[in-house]
């Protein structure tokens, strides 16, 4: 899945840094470089040109790992099923990850999964080229395997260490001073002690560090030992298909939320959160109905749902579909292809999320893509990098994937203010957020102006950027989208 944490460093075992906690602004993404000094990509401004049309409703799918359907300033945007059949009786839309036994909320990496499929084999007999395979997945698996358990037991270990302290202090809330006060007993204390003063002298604000850079950190590196990256856990049985079939649709569920649809909520937020409503923040698109497609686990996506949520958007009536994530390998990339080019058919817009892991995908695998097996690229289809707030040379997330080639635009995605589960917010940082906001405002385009097709929604999306330097080798437009510029674009369309 692709999504970003935070992550605490290790040396030695032992914590020495944290990342900070950055700028927290609200709806920057949606504000105006030259008239509030930060980059987002200038909705608010573009609302100006908008006044007097009249907007044509647009279904924006969201494939993910669910969206709270019960959200104060969602619920009222949301796809409703008024055509159910048979085997698709989902209120909100379907979810490929679950059944009447429950829902997939763990599973393994795409890799882990190769590997199990590998020596489900006869190892012995494997073709050269499955067995080099074999060995290079292997050995990758167990580099990954070894760091994820370093991470618990060093996280662990400071915890443990940083629990003993708070103990000691007494106190039910602490701060900068207490830390600041407290006198260590030996040199484990005072390491733990100086992390948590110079994180706390930034922010002092002890629950979210907890929370945000520990807690929340240490459970990520548990789930990849005890469900990602281990083979002895499937998840499949839950569902109860014929995994291997990707020809198979009718399987999964009515559970659009599933056990935790924070992410897919955040990302809908994004897109078409309602505006104006004085809550919550305000989404890219203002007349836009969200179907909730649930194919995304707490792992990476199996092909077989990603080709069964692609076709059932399609089918559904979505013009723009958000794809908020990605993986390093691809059980049955032919099967997305054909789901790819069954969407293009129906001039549907995909959006897909570059990725976090600050690799050029030109060079290094990354899946879905939309280059196609046979060596054709998929017209309608944008991939999204993530962009910071300053107008400067780090105007590049420095987690954001990037590709000359492989990657159009950049969005925002640091510090997004967005809807999360029990009418919630929070600010989360990755290309996942930039995805959506790409996604709204191709929404809004084909709100406003819906005898465009796709390509021409997507050239205007990419001929519109604001261009800098700092992004000139990262992508292939060379910087940032802006609604704005798109909407003034999107008007000569029509001449």
């Amino acid at each position: 899945m692709e999504r970003l944490i935070k992550l605490i460093v290790f040396a030695t075992g032992m914590l020495t840094w944290l990342d900070g906690f950055g700028q927290h602004i609200p709806n920057w993404q949606n504000k105006d470089l030259q008239k509030d000094s930060l980059f987002g990509i200038s909705t608010d401004k573009a609302y100006t040109l908008l006044q007097g049309k009249k907007p044509t409703r647009i279904t924006v799918a969201v494939i993910d790992a669910g969206v709270d359907t019960t959200h104060e300033d969602l619920k009222s945007i949301l796809w409703i099923n008024l055509k159910k059949k048979a085997f698709d009786d989902g209120t909100y839309g379907w979810s490929y990850l679950g059944s009447a036994k429950g829902n997939v909320h763990y599973d393994n990496l795409e890799l882990t999964r190769q590997v199990r499929q590998f020596e489900q084999r006869d190892t012995a007999k494997l073709p050269v080229s499955d067995l080099l395979a074999y060995r290079a997945e292997k050995q990758e698996l167990g580099k990954q395997l070894a760091e994820a358990r370093q991470m618990v037991g060093g996280m662990g270990n400071f915890r443990r260490v940083l629990d003993g302290i708070i103990q000691k202090i007494g106190k039910d809330e602490v701060g900068l001073a207490d830390f600041e006060a407290y006198q260590p007993i030996d040199a484990t204390e005072s390491q733990v002690r100086g992390t948590v003063i110079r994180i706390l002298s930034e922010t002092n604000n002890y629950r979210s560090f907890r929370e945000e850079q520990l807690d929340g950190p240490l459970e990520h590196f548990k789930v990849q030992t005890d469900y990602q990256l281990n083979t002895a856990y499937d998840s499949r049985p839950i569902v109860g298909d014929d995994y291997f079939n990707s020809k198979q649709h009718n399987y999964g569920s009515t559970d659009v939320m599933g056990p935790d649809a924070t992410h897919g909520t955040h990302v809908s937020g994004i897109i078409a959160a309602v505006r104006n409503n004085g809550i919550g923040l305000d989404g890219v698109a203002d007349n836009v109905e969200i179907l909730t497609v649930r194919a995304v686990p707490d792992g990476d996506e199996r092909d077989k749902d990603v080709t069964n949520a692609i076709r059932y958007a399609t089918d559904h009536g979505a013009r723009v579909i958000n794809m908020s994530f990605g993986k390093d390998y691809s059980q049955d990339k032919k099967a997305v292809d054909e789901a790819v080019k069954y969407a293009l058919k129906k001039d549907v817009l995909l959006i897909q999320a570059a990725g976090n892991s600050n690799k050029n995908i030109d060079s290094a695998a990354n899946f879905p893509s939309r280059k196609f097996t046979n060596g054709k690229v998929a017209g309608a289809y944008i991939v999204v990098a993530a962009s910071g707030l300053k107008d400067d040379a780090k105007l590049k997330a420095d987690f954001s994937n990037y590709g000359k080639n492989s990657v159009d635009v950049f969005a925002p995605g640091v510090q997004i203010y967005s809807s999360i589960p029990g009418s919630k917010y929070a600010y989360f940082d990755g290309t996942s957020m930039a995805c959506p906001v790409v996604a709204g405002l191709a929404a809004l385009i084909r709100e406003y102006y819906p005898k465009l097709t796709a390509l021409q929604v997507k050239e205007i999306i990419l001929k519109s950027v604001v261009k800098r330097d700092a992004l000139a080798n990262y992508c292939q437009t060379g910087g940032v989208v802006n609604a704005y510029n798109a909407l003034l674009l999107a008007e000569t369309y029509l001449k």
